[in-house]
């Protein structure tokens, strides 16, 4: 069960006496994970350095190729967008395209000759949310109910674009970033990142119910199961129960508790993937992950596929959220504006 704050013990308190400046994180990634991400590491430097690879660095929202080539001083974009279209700039090896985007892993020649561009670094923003019930996770609602995003900062470019959903009643941990290419990552059902829930339950699961909802259940669009599911207290007619699943169909925990005969009175999403919940991050708050923060997360993440520049072949990762399936407690997701 999440830890409160009103715990009576000496030893969280001594260590937080001693720490007064430290921030309260609710990125906690298990040992495992720390050692295979280490792992990751020596691999990758005895491999050196192939695009790709997990731990490398993330850039967001890559520059066109013209405007690079602009930006590193061989003319203006109209004149550069010319030489393009005139088969003067290749892209590893490719004819280069007009709209074209480029990063530090490309190979650009310019009339035959290797020119070496800049890129500036950027880790994508993720920010911490902790959703009360009553809130709706989209931007738009016929029946004027309040929305999560009235309550994030506003961003100076782009939008904020959430890692998954949670429904109405229900409550938790939600993830927000400005990175499409992070959201993909963190939502699609291919990388299979793990959700965890807080559930209260009217009545109490059998052993036999227990071991069903782990085995799996038939849904109306296909089997479900958790990929663990433990017994968390309660007393009377409310039970709760801790349950991890590695996807997030519409209404999923909910539904799955439905098919052997138990309701749903309460569903708190307390982790999602390496990142937790803290228990110091009040109801209707939130707060951006610290930069190494985010390069823990990223380097815990499975690689993501690199796109198919436009009209390539099929193979590709889904450049738009809104080309991902339903996401957990809720609806569709919403597609980031382009």
């Amino acid at each position: 069960m999440p830890q409160t704050a009103s715990s009576t013990s000496s030893t969280p308190k001594r260590k937080e006496a001693s720490r007064p400046g430290r921030k309260p994180s609710p990125f906690r990634p298990s040992q495992a994970a720390l050692r295979a991400a280490e792992e990751g590491r020596r691999n990758k430097a005895a491999a050196g350095s192939a695009p790709g690879k997990r731990g490398g660095p993330v850039f967001i929202d890559p520059p066109k190729l013209h405007k690079a080539l602009a930006d590193a001083g061989f003319g203006s974009r109209r004149e550069l967008e010319e030489w393009i279209l005139a088969g003067r700039v290749s892209v590893n090896g490719e004819p280069a395209h007009v709209g074209q985007r480029v990063g530090p892993d490309d190979r650009i020649r310019v009339n035959g000759k290797l020119v070496q561009l800049k890129f500036q670094q950027r880790l994508p923003r993720v920010l911490v949310y902790h959703k009360p019930e009553g809130e709706i996770v989209s931007r738009d609602d016929p029946a004027g109910r309040p929305s999560v995003f009235g309550r994030l900062p506003r961003l100076k470019n782009g939008r904020w674009i959430s890692i998954g959903r949670l429904d109405f009643n229900s409550c938790g941990l939600l993830l927000f970033t400005n990175d499409g290419s992070l959201a993909n990552r963190m939502m699609h059902p291919r990388y299979e990142i793990e959700r965890e829930y807080a559930v209260r339950v009217l009545g109490e699961a059998s052993p036999e119910t227990i071991e069903r909802l782990r085995q799996g259940v038939e849904l109306e669009d296909g089997l479900a199961s958790f990929s663990h599911i433990s017994e968390a207290g309660g007393e009377g007619a409310n039970h709760w129960y801790r349950v991890a699943l590695a996807e997030g169909r519409n209404r999923e925990v909910r539904r799955m508790f439905e098919a052997v005969g138990l309701t749903v009175s309460r569903l708190m999403r307390v982790r999602y993937g390496p990142v937790h919940l803290s228990p110091r991050l009040k109801r209707g708050q939130c707060r951006d992950l610290e930069p190494p923060e985010v390069q823990a997360l990223l380097r815990l993440l499975p690689p993501g596929l690199k796109t198919t520049p436009r009209g390539g072949d099929g193979g590709a990762e889904p450049e738009s959220i809104d080309d991902l399936p339903f996401g957990e407690e809720g609806e569709r997701f919403d597609s980031p504006e382009e």
